[in-house]
């Protein structure tokens, strides 16, 4: 079972149906994967609400339009996919963040790009 890709679907359908929160297990992943959502202004702000559960406060426009349009998984359990420094995409020229494992921790694009380490692509977001 892929933690991270149910995590992924969660926020997404959550989003998706207007929900002002979701909430999600908590990982070591999931928890970095959020602040990252937070820091890059994808959603409002999150709570650890006990040692196995993670909420998120979902970010939206004035017209309640949704701000993270999408959420996609790229590397699976079944299919990894490892990229180099040299090789790291921008996704919407920018507008999108991409977010990588490295031997750093999790990283976006922007800021493996900045170290010059590759790693596995995990996810797309914008």
């Amino acid at each position: 079972m892929d933690l991270l890709s149910n995590a992924l679907t969660q926020i997404r359908n959550a989003n998706r149906a207007k929900n002002p929160t979701v909430t999600i297990p908590y990982i070591a992943q999931t928890f970095k994967i959020t602040q990252i959502l937070q820091q890059e202004g994808f959603i409002q702000s999150y709570t650890i609400v006990s040692c196995t559960l993670l909420q998120i406060q979902l970010k939206y426009t004035k017209h309640n339009q949704c701000i993270l349009l999408n959420l996609k998984r790229i590397s699976t359990p079944g299919r990894r996919i490892y990229i180099k420094a040299t090789e790291i995409p921008s996704l919407f020229g920018g507008l999108g963040i991409y977010i990588l494992s490295t031997s750093k921790g999790l990283l976006t694009n922007k800021e493996a790009l900045k170290q010059k380490i590759g790693g596995e692509l995990l996810c797309s977001i914008w």
